[in-house]
Protein backbone atom coordinates (compact mmCIF):
# COMPACT_ATOMS: atom_id res chain seq x y z
CA UNK A 1 0.00 0.00 0.00
CA UNK A 2 1.49 3.13 -0.72
CA UNK A 3 1.67 5.77 1.85
CA UNK A 4 0.21 9.51 2.30
CA UNK A 5 4.28 10.63 2.62
CA UNK A 6 4.75 9.02 -1.07
CA UNK A 7 2.64 11.63 -2.58
CA UNK A 8 4.61 14.50 -0.02
CA UNK A 9 7.97 13.20 -1.09
CA UNK A 10 6.53 13.19 -5.27
CA UNK A 11 5.21 16.55 -5.58
CA UNK A 12 6.77 18.48 -2.50
CA UNK A 13 9.83 19.44 -4.31
CA UNK A 14 7.93 20.71 -7.43
CA UNK A 15 5.89 22.66 -4.89
CA UNK A 16 9.18 24.30 -3.79
CA UNK A 17 10.45 25.13 -6.54
CA UNK A 18 7.58 27.10 -7.96
CA UNK A 19 7.31 29.00 -4.40
CA UNK A 20 3.13 27.51 -5.08
CA UNK A 21 2.47 26.74 -1.24
CA UNK A 22 4.09 30.06 -0.10
CA UNK A 23 2.18 31.45 -2.84
CA UNK A 24 -1.27 30.28 -1.89
CA UNK A 25 -0.53 30.60 1.90
CA UNK A 26 0.25 34.30 1.84
CA UNK A 27 -2.67 34.84 -0.71
CA UNK A 28 -5.19 33.42 1.97
CA UNK A 29 -3.84 35.18 4.47
CA UNK A 30 -4.17 38.28 2.82
CA UNK A 31 -7.50 37.85 1.43
CA UNK A 32 -8.84 37.84 4.72
CA UNK A 33 -7.44 40.29 6.30
CA UNK A 34 -8.59 42.54 3.39
CA UNK A 35 -11.98 40.89 4.20
CA UNK A 36 -11.89 41.71 7.64
CA UNK A 37 -10.71 45.25 7.21
CA UNK A 38 -12.99 45.78 4.46
CA UNK A 39 -15.75 45.23 6.95
CA UNK A 40 -13.98 47.34 9.46
CA UNK A 41 -14.73 50.30 6.91
CA UNK A 42 -18.43 49.55 6.65
CA UNK A 43 -19.05 49.67 10.74
CA UNK A 44 -16.93 52.97 10.63
CA UNK A 45 -19.28 54.09 7.93
CA UNK A 46 -22.87 52.78 9.39
CA UNK A 47 -21.35 53.86 13.17
CA UNK A 48 -21.02 57.41 11.48
CA UNK A 49 -24.03 58.01 9.89
CA UNK A 50 -26.70 56.16 12.25
CA UNK A 51 -29.12 58.13 13.62
CA UNK A 52 -29.34 57.39 17.13
CA UNK A 53 -27.08 58.80 19.60
CA UNK A 54 -24.54 57.17 21.79
CA UNK A 55 -26.12 56.68 26.02
CA UNK A 56 -22.58 56.09 27.03
CA UNK A 57 -19.18 55.66 25.21
CA UNK A 58 -16.18 54.53 27.46
CA UNK A 59 -12.84 55.14 25.56
CA UNK A 60 -10.42 52.04 25.32
CA UNK A 61 -6.74 51.67 24.56
CA UNK A 62 -7.86 48.37 22.75
CA UNK A 63 -9.39 49.80 19.47
CA UNK A 64 -8.90 49.92 16.17
CA UNK A 65 -6.10 52.00 15.51
CA UNK A 66 -4.31 49.84 18.37
CA UNK A 67 -5.02 46.65 16.90
CA UNK A 68 -4.03 47.79 13.69
CA UNK A 69 -0.11 48.63 15.26
CA UNK A 70 -0.33 45.59 16.45
CA UNK A 71 -0.94 43.64 13.26
CA UNK A 72 1.88 45.63 11.88
CA UNK A 73 4.19 44.33 14.25
CA UNK A 74 3.10 40.51 13.57
CA UNK A 75 3.45 41.27 9.45
CA UNK A 76 7.28 43.02 10.30
CA UNK A 77 8.00 39.65 12.08
CA UNK A 78 6.74 37.59 9.59
CA UNK A 79 8.21 39.40 6.63
CA UNK A 80 11.95 39.64 8.33
CA UNK A 81 11.26 36.17 9.48
CA UNK A 82 12.18 37.15 13.43
CA UNK A 83 11.53 33.73 15.22
CA UNK A 84 11.74 31.09 12.72
CA UNK A 85 12.07 27.64 13.32
CA UNK A 86 12.82 24.99 11.31
CA UNK A 87 9.89 23.20 11.18
CA UNK A 88 7.55 22.54 7.78
CA UNK A 89 4.46 19.98 7.48
CA UNK A 90 2.03 19.98 4.45
CA UNK A 91 -0.84 18.09 6.31
CA UNK A 92 -0.18 20.43 9.59
CA UNK A 93 -0.20 23.42 7.35
CA UNK A 94 -3.30 22.65 5.92
CA UNK A 95 -5.38 21.69 8.70
CA UNK A 96 -3.96 25.33 9.87
CA UNK A 97 -5.19 27.26 6.79
CA UNK A 98 -8.48 25.43 7.15
CA UNK A 99 -8.75 27.12 11.02
CA UNK A 100 -7.82 30.26 9.54
CA UNK A 101 -10.20 30.35 6.96
CA UNK A 102 -12.52 29.39 9.54
CA UNK A 103 -11.93 32.29 11.78
CA UNK A 104 -12.22 34.77 9.03
CA UNK A 105 -15.35 33.47 8.58
CA UNK A 106 -16.84 33.65 12.17
CA UNK A 107 -14.98 37.17 12.19
CA UNK A 108 -17.14 38.74 9.49
CA UNK A 109 -20.22 36.74 10.85
CA UNK A 110 -19.76 38.10 13.77
CA UNK A 111 -19.92 41.30 12.15
CA UNK A 112 -22.94 40.70 10.13
CA UNK A 113 -24.92 39.85 13.50
CA UNK A 114 -23.64 42.98 15.49
CA UNK A 115 -24.81 44.82 13.06
CA UNK A 116 -25.57 48.45 14.35
CA UNK A 117 -24.14 47.42 17.70
CA UNK A 118 -20.31 47.65 16.65
CA UNK A 119 -18.35 50.47 18.25
CA UNK A 120 -14.66 51.59 17.62
CA UNK A 121 -14.90 51.80 21.65
CA UNK A 122 -17.40 50.59 24.28
CA UNK A 123 -20.38 52.10 23.57
CA UNK A 124 -23.66 51.40 24.14
CA UNK A 125 -26.11 53.43 22.14
CA UNK A 126 -29.87 54.51 23.00
CA UNK A 127 -31.37 51.46 20.39
CA UNK A 128 -28.46 48.79 21.38
CA UNK A 129 -29.58 45.45 21.68
CA UNK A 130 -28.11 42.46 23.07
CA UNK A 131 -27.59 40.37 20.05
CA UNK A 132 -27.94 36.18 21.19
CA UNK A 133 -28.02 35.01 17.42
CA UNK A 134 -25.71 33.62 14.80
CA UNK A 135 -22.20 32.93 16.26
CA UNK A 136 -23.35 34.82 19.25
CA UNK A 137 -25.23 31.90 20.48
CA UNK A 138 -22.20 30.16 21.28
CA UNK A 139 -19.63 33.24 21.82
CA UNK A 140 -20.03 35.90 23.14
CA UNK A 141 -16.72 38.04 20.82
CA UNK A 142 -16.61 36.02 17.73
CA UNK A 143 -14.14 39.10 16.93
CA UNK A 144 -11.80 38.96 19.09
CA UNK A 145 -11.95 35.01 19.62
CA UNK A 146 -11.40 34.56 15.58
CA UNK A 147 -8.77 36.91 15.21
CA UNK A 148 -6.57 35.19 17.95
CA UNK A 149 -7.00 31.62 16.04
CA UNK A 150 -6.22 33.49 12.65
CA UNK A 151 -2.59 34.47 14.17
CA UNK A 152 -2.13 31.60 15.92
CA UNK A 153 -2.56 29.57 12.46
CA UNK A 154 -0.37 32.33 10.92
CA UNK A 155 2.88 31.69 13.14
CA UNK A 156 2.39 28.04 13.28
CA UNK A 157 1.91 27.91 9.55
CA UNK A 158 5.06 30.53 9.00
CA UNK A 159 6.64 28.28 11.99
CA UNK A 160 7.33 31.42 13.99
CA UNK A 161 7.35 31.05 17.59
CA UNK A 162 7.82 35.25 18.07
CA UNK A 163 4.14 35.77 16.31
CA UNK A 164 2.77 32.53 18.63
CA UNK A 165 4.10 34.57 21.69
CA UNK A 166 3.25 38.01 20.97
CA UNK A 167 -0.50 36.54 20.63
CA UNK A 168 -0.31 35.11 23.83
CA UNK A 169 1.23 37.54 26.35
CA UNK A 170 0.34 40.22 24.37
CA UNK A 171 -2.85 40.10 21.96
CA UNK A 172 -5.14 37.85 24.36
CA UNK A 173 -4.36 39.72 27.40
CA UNK A 174 -5.59 43.03 25.54
CA UNK A 175 -8.36 41.46 23.93
CA UNK A 176 -9.25 39.66 27.59
CA UNK A 177 -9.02 43.69 29.15
CA UNK A 178 -11.16 44.84 26.04
CA UNK A 179 -14.34 42.38 26.24
CA UNK A 180 -14.80 42.91 30.14
CA UNK A 181 -14.79 46.23 29.61
CA UNK A 182 -17.54 45.80 27.35
CA UNK A 183 -19.21 42.95 29.68
CA UNK A 184 -19.31 45.65 32.54
CA UNK A 185 -21.42 47.99 30.29
CA UNK A 186 -23.77 44.95 28.86
CA UNK A 187 -24.27 43.76 32.61
CA UNK A 188 -25.30 47.18 33.58
CA UNK A 189 -27.66 47.81 30.44
CA UNK A 190 -29.13 44.35 29.89
CA UNK A 191 -30.38 42.12 32.97
CA UNK A 192 -30.31 38.89 31.25
CA UNK A 193 -26.95 39.14 30.33
CA UNK A 194 -25.52 37.43 33.27
CA UNK A 195 -27.72 34.62 32.22
CA UNK A 196 -26.62 34.71 28.59
CA UNK A 197 -22.55 34.49 29.84
CA UNK A 198 -23.17 31.47 31.57
CA UNK A 199 -24.49 29.77 28.98
CA UNK A 200 -21.81 31.01 26.11
CA UNK A 201 -18.18 30.62 25.95
CA UNK A 202 -16.23 34.03 25.98
CA UNK A 203 -13.97 33.76 23.06
CA UNK A 204 -14.38 29.99 21.81
CA UNK A 205 -17.44 27.72 22.34
CA UNK A 206 -17.64 26.40 25.73
CA UNK A 207 -18.01 22.75 24.95
CA UNK A 208 -19.38 22.23 28.63
CA UNK A 209 -21.98 24.55 28.78
CA UNK A 210 -23.07 23.83 25.23
CA UNK A 211 -23.62 20.17 26.62
CA UNK A 212 -25.73 20.97 29.78
CA UNK A 213 -27.88 23.14 26.96
CA UNK A 214 -28.91 20.13 25.57
CA UNK A 215 -29.59 18.20 28.78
Amino acid sequence: MIKNDFIVELFQPIIDKLGLEETIIDSIFILGVLLIYCYVIHNFIKARYRKDKKKKEVKSVVETLSMSVFFCIVSIVVNLKIGVYNFHNLYLNIVFIIIYLIGTITNLLGRYYLGNNWGNNVVIYTDHTLVTNGVYKIIRHPLYGSIMIMIYAIGIIKSNYMVILLNTFIFIPFMYYRAKQEEKELRITFKEYDDYAKKTGMFFPNIIKMLKKRR
